[in-house]
């Protein structure tokens, strides 16, 4: 999350930034990951989890590229 005002909010992955919905998730701040779905933050992640998942998405992203 990069920016939030209210229940709304700009989450951020590899430079693209998207206006989502805060509304289903309490006390979340600048600097949280959360997973999105249709626009919402459904849930947020601690950092280390979101780093490993990042991580296997770039894995994955590349699979059968060699």
């Amino acid at each position: 999350i990069v920016q939030i005002k209210g229940n709304k909010g700009v989450a951020e992955f590899k430079g693209v930034k998207k206006k989502i919905n805060l509304e289903l998730l309490e006390n979340v701040k600048k600097g949280d990951y959360v997973i999105l779905h249709a626009g919402f933050a459904i849930q947020k992640m601690e950092p280390k989890e979101a780093l490993e998942t990042l991580k296997l998405f770039e894995e994955l992203s590349g699979f059968g590229n060699e």
